[in-house]
């Protein structure tokens, strides 16, 4: 479990080290607003159900900037526009949307001390707005369902829980999952602390097991997802691979899939959406057994491995390791389940590892770190920063970053959370995730295959390059308002897993005459964040993450080609289906 850290006023202008940052112009036009350089049009946003032709969702006459799409004016008008369609509450315009959320990091970043003059604040609002506006990157669902609304603050998208072996610590979860679920969020959970089936309950009768316990919150993300506002539940359920439950974990979803084909072939509506669907269990999470390097070694060597009881840790049982690797891969092949997740090569990354052990992840796996923990995140695109003749601007991604974790890093100090738990851990440790877009666009667009050696180097190249910048940034903003509370207790391995960092980029090599400028200045930006913190710390015990910017694809916020076909248009406000083969980047 994660332990508690002591709150020092997160909030209060006290807290400020060092005088503010001086904000750097970037995107903007010195004495012109950043909306007075597009121009705007009034559009009509209909969607309408694919099965029958009704209309699912109206409302006339939106205001966009006539670059953006119909179908990125369609995501934000039917997503992230708030209050009652037909009420004069209801947002009608991006202009709206955007100054709702970039006015309030604006006002908190003043209020705790982020800005050295209301003149740099001014600035900042600015070109946060620009970048927006021109679709240059994009907050996290969250922030635009939440921020500056009468609701909660909740600004992250990614959650940790956690549970324990008893049954009001199991109801917990239930509850502060839903809340989570309200948010817009999602959450993961690992639930090997709870006692298998093959255990005894202190009354003598056998243990119901994790497994079981899974259906309630399973019926309830189903149910959130289906009458929820904004966007489905999104959950992640995890079991350490020595649990005694874990081969009935493994098979779970496996044995679910065949229900679905032998229910759909007696002719029962079984597709996404359908009215049947919903009689079949375990529908609703992804699920990831947790590995250690004990049990990889053991399915190499044709070992035995043993699985143990929760309250004593003695084994309980043996199983051969690589017998039941080979029920992960088969289950994994019938319906894309379980997952796994490399335990030992996680916390060995591990940032703050003085306060607890990482066990779980949210529910996309890239977001890893303390339970009853939260991360918001941001996406930058891409293809934003090639310039005219076709070089990525190094410089320019650089100042962006720099903006955007600062922006992130403000949303801690104004954000709401669903428990108090998870309120202090993120408080404590101000975990950021950002991240980018558009990766196999802009590959393409260098004639780099994806999956070949100058691919690879390019995108590690990029990835370093933003992940020191953000830790440069974090380190800078340490000395500014000071480092996460739980610095202290984790400097000896925080400063560990920068220099380890570090020595990744240093081992990067050029593959192309395309990433040589971005890995020199991944290796400065490194070297500079590393010294900054060794004196300020970091305000973060995380900077970083590779979401799967799941709403910034297909010509939507963002655009991004995840394949040679890229699907174009919604098919109804649900997602249930999408139409319009675009057949524009091809080979």
């Amino acid at each position: 479990m994660t332990e508690a850290v002591s709150q020092r006023g997160h909030g209060a202008a006290g807290v400020r080290r060092g005088k503010g940052l001086k904000i750097e112009r970037v995107w903007t036009t010195p004495g012109v607003h950043p909306y007075d350089e597009v121009t705007w049009e009034r559009r009509d946003v209909i969607m309408t159900n694919w099965r029958d032709g009704s209309v699912n969702f109206e409302q006339r006459g939106v205001e966009f900037p006539e670059t953006w799409s119909i179908n990125a004016a369609n995501i934000v008008t039917t997503k992230y526009f708030r209050g009652a369609v037909g009420t004069p509450e209801r947002e009608w315009g991006l202009k709206q949307l955007i100054d709702r959320v970039v006015k309030t990091y604006r006002a908190a970043g003043e209020k705790h001390g982020y800005f050295s003059s209301s003149v740099d604040a001014e600035l900042f609002e600015h070109e946060l707005t620009w970048m927006l506006l021109h679709q240059v990157f994009s907050f996290n669902s969250p922030v635009w369902f939440n921020v500056g609304t009468a609701s909660p603050q909740q600004v992250s998208a990614c959650f940790i829980l956690a549970t324990d072996d008893s049954m009001d610590s199991i109801l917990d979860w239930y509850k502060e999952e839903g809340l989570i679920f309200k948010g817009g969020s999602g959450s993961g959970i690992n639930l090997s602390r709870i006692r298998s089936s093959k255990e005894l309950l202190s009354s003598g009768g056998a243990a119901s097991g994790p497994v079981s316990f899974m259906r309630g919150a399973d019926a309830s993300a189903g149910t959130i997802k289906s009458g929820g506002a904004t966007r489905r539940a999104a959950k992640m359920v995890i079991l350490d691979v020595d649990h005694p439950d874990i081969e009935e974990f493994i098979e779970t979803k496996a044995r679910e899939e065949d229900k679905i084909r032998a229910l759909r072939d007696a002719g029962f509506d079984m597709d996404l959406g359908g009215k049947d669907i919903v009689s079949v269990q375990y529908q609703n999470a992804n699920n990831s057994v947790r590995v250690t390097d004990e049990f990889m070694r053991a399915v190499e060597d044709g070992r035995q491995f043993g699985l143990r009881a929760r309250l004593t840790n003695e084994i309980i049982e043996h199983v051969d390791a690589k017998t039941l690797f080979n029920k992960m891969a088969q289950a994994a092949w019938e319906c894309a389940d379980p997952g796994i997740q490399y335990d030992d090569t996680i916390n060995d990354w591990h940032t703050s590892p003085e306060s607890g052990r990482i066990t779980a992840s949210n529910p996309c796996s890239e977001y890893l770190s303390l339970d009853n923990s939260s991360c918001n995140l941001a996406s930058l695109n891409l293809m934003k920063f090639v310039d005219d003749s076709d070089v990525f601007d190094v410089q320019k991604f650089v100042k962006s970053v720099e903006f955007i974790i600062t922006a992130m890093d403000i949303s801690i100090c104004f954000a709401d959370f669903p428990t108090e738990k998870i309120r202090e851990t993120t408080r404590a440790f101000r975990q950021l995730g950002i991240g980018y877009a558009n990766l196999g666009a802009l590959l393409m667009s260098k004639g780099l295959p994806y999956d070949s050696e100058a691919g690879q180097a390019y995108a590690a190249a990029i990835t370093s390059l933003m992940t020191g910048t953000a830790y440069r940034r974090s380190a800078e903003l340490a000395g500014i308002v000071g480092p996460y509370d739980g610095y202290a207790r984790n400097s000896e391995p925080h400063q560990r897993i920068m220099r380890k960092h570090a020595a990744a980029t240093d081992e990067l090599r050029s593959r192309s005459a395309n990433d040589a400028a971005i890995i020199k200045q991944a290796t400065k930006e490194w070297a500079e964040g590393n010294k900054i913190g060794a004196k300020n710390g970091w305000r973060n015990a995380q900077a970083s993450v590779l979401a799967p910017t799941g709403c910034l694809t297909a010509d939507t916020l963002i655009t991004t080609d995840r394949g040679l076909v890229r699907l174009g248009e919604i098919g109804d406000l649900y997602g249930d289906r999408w139409q319009d083969l675009d057949m524009r980047v091809s080979t």
